[in-house]
């Protein structure tokens, strides 16, 4: 464990590090289209996944990769831990993410989030915030882009009880266009609220898609008990795994010992 909490230090700072190294990179995409800023960022989720894989020992598995359609779409992805999302972007030509208002006030950070037509919220602003909101990202999905979106509005602990908003079916409803549903158990490896990284193999499932004309209750049934199976199927397999990964260093202390 000590060398678990040691990998997981050393990745965070070099995370942030690299945040800022692809902040400064990315200066000259403020004069550029918003295809620049998104390339960047692209290659930042991709060096912060290497640099996971290489300090932490923690790979990273997608299947499915073959079910992702082109052109819009909305990416409807299970969400426990901070990794997804970066991780899913670059997948996607043109990813749009629905955000905290607050995000778009960090110097540099923020103002890219704007540069790249990210839509920001305000929580506390009631119904017309949401509506504002949902017309928006219909609007950008119609032009083009993929709206990726956690249908439980916030990172969810492994094994807490499933929360999902009944907004996912709105959007999806405003949108007219097919829902990609995504698996995942990044929640064991990149656990919320805590610096700990810890080694395995993370899966990401892409799943069938949903199509277009479905209702909102029939897409928000269908959305939750889709992504809640596939999730709870990683997360046991995720969980054998890292029992069979932790006794392998517990006898090798005690040899050593």
């Amino acid at each position: 464990m000590v060398s678990i909490f040691l990998r997981s230090l050393v990745y965070n700072v070099l995370f942030y590090m690299l945040l800022v190294f692809w902040q400064i990179v990315a200066i000259p995409t403020f004069i550029m289209p918003r295809r620049g800023i998104l390339n960047v960022a692209k290659y930042w989720a991709r060096s912060s996944i290497w640099l996971l894989r290489v300090v932490c020992n923690t790979k990273v598995e997608y299947r499915g990769i073959e079910k992702i359609p082109k052109g819009p779409l909305i990416v409807a992805s299970k969400h426990q831990s901070m990794w997804e999302t970066f991780a899913l972007m670059p997948f996607f030509d043109q990813p749009l993410y629905i955000l905290k208002r607050d995000l778009t006030w960090i110097p540099f950070f923020g103002w890219y989030l704007i540069k790249a037509d990210m839509i920001g919220i305000d929580r506390d602003a009631g119904a017309k915030s949401l509506k504002d909101m949902a017309r928006r990202a219909a609007e950008a999905v119609r032009h083009g882009r993929q709206l990726i979106i956690f249908p439980e509005g916030t990172r969810r602990p492994v094994d807490a009880e499933p929360h999902y908003k009944s907004g996912i079916g709105l959007i999806y409803v405003d949108c007219g266009v097919t829902c990609l549903p995504v698996a995942l158990n990044s929640g064991l490896f990149w656990p919320r609220r805590t610096f700990m990284r810890y080694p395995g193999t993370l899966v990401v499932e892409f799943l069938d898609p949903l199509p277009p004309g479905l209702s909102s209750k029939d897409f928000n049934t269908r959305i939750a008990t889709g992504i809640e199976d596939a999730s709870n199927r990683l997360v046991e397999a995720g969980r054998r795994e890292q029992a069979q990964l932790f006794g392998r260093v517990k006898s090798s202390a005690a040899a050593k010992g």
